[in-house]
């Protein structure tokens, strides 16, 4: 699509406004909130207020059950987001899990709007419109402030699903289009477009990030699906932590691919063969506007997954070439989001 590959670039050469609002956002408090959500998550969150940490809450099975940031608040306040269509999945899980009154879980989405402003020129837009320090010394990766923008007061999470610098910025509801008029106007003369999903999910394919429900399921443990680096398995007990260790090395894993066509697109469930047998199934794909590549991801044999193994992709009934890479394809060395 012209208009996706129009966002897309925009967001990687200049900056691009997305509105995340319907991105659910649940917020959980309580004297008991940072020992419950210790338990739930695979990673470690209860850590200093302002940090923002990417996480797994697993099942029994070590399979992954949600997919979220969580970010310290307050001592007893935690604000968890997840994709628009998990809220009632996630907050469902959480609430089960809750034994006392010592937590309380509120799902808080239509309370809050949320803007992502990503892109190179993102804190050149931002910085004149508040008058708190944006810059990376003052406002690091994964932390999170208050501040105003303009006379609208937000939280800005400095996180990223596209592999830009830039914030989400979530402000009461009422504010929202205020917020939103402002930073088009700021944004103006550095090139600053608005953005839709459908540009988002092109971005984040270059950068190798997940999607819960496709990439990863309740059937996925994260080191099969690349996302070992977000369980601290030694930080105690949390749910499907035993599962994780009976379990062992994993025997296949989520692996990028990029096939010979770049014309050839898919749409996800296409199957993946190798030497003709068919060993999984594409989780999820598109085009990659920055790299030129159509991107393909699917689970295959560990040792399958090393980068420059040739498979091949059923696109509406013919067999594509693919090769298998290392990813990301897009800045494998996370330099721009830490500028």
């Amino acid at each position: 699509s012209p208009a996706i590959g129009a966002e897309h670039l925009a967001c990687r050469q200049s900056a691009a406004l997305f509105d995340e609002s319907s991105f659910s956002k649940l917020d959980v408090t309580g004297s008991g909130a940072a020992a419950f959500l210790e338990r739930l998550c695979a990673n470690g969150v209860a850590r200093r207020v302002g940090a923002v940490t990417y996480t797994q809450l697993l099942n029994p099975r070590g399979g992954v059950e949600c997919d979220l940031t969580v970010t310290r608040l307050a001592e007893d306040r935690f604000r968890l987001v997840t994709g628009t269509a998990f809220g009632n999945h996630d907050g469902a899980w959480i609430r089960q899990h809750v034994e006392d009154d010592s937590v309380v879980v509120e799902d808080v989405t239509s309370k809050y709007a949320c803007f992502a402003l990503w892109g190179p020129r993102a804190r050149e837009i931002l910085q004149p419109l508040s008058e708190s320090d944006l810059s990376h010394g003052a406002f690091g990766y994964m932390s999170a402030k208050e501040i105003n923008v303009g006379p609208v007061p937000c939280l800005a999470v400095r996180v990223t699903f596209v592999g830009e610098l830039g914030w989400e910025l979530y402000c009461p509801s009422e504010y929202a289009v205020g917020l939103w008029d402002s930073l088009m106007a700021a944004g103006q003369p550095h090139g600053l477009v608005p953005g839709g999903y459908r540009a988002i999910e092109s971005l984040r394919l270059e950068k190798g990030y997940r999607v819960w429900g496709s990439d990863v399921t309740t059937t996925d443990s994260p080191f099969e699906a690349g996302l070992g680096f977000a369980v601290k398995m030694n930080k105690g007990e949390f749910i499907g932590r035993d599962a994780l260790e009976r379990a062992g090395a994993p025997t296949r894993r989520l692996a990028c691919l990029v096939l010979d066509e770049s014309s050839s697109v898919v749409l996800g469930s296409e199957p993946v063969r190798f030497e003709g047998r068919a060993l999984g199934r594409v989780t999820s794909g598109g085009y990659g506007y920055s790299v030129a590549a159509s991107i393909a991801y699917a689970y295959l044999p560990i040792e399958l997954v090393e980068p420059g193994t040739r498979v091949s992709v059923g696109v509406f009934g013919r067999d594509v070439g693919a090769e298998v890479r290392a990813e990301p394809l897009f800045d494998p060395g996370n330099e721009k989001v830490r500028v």
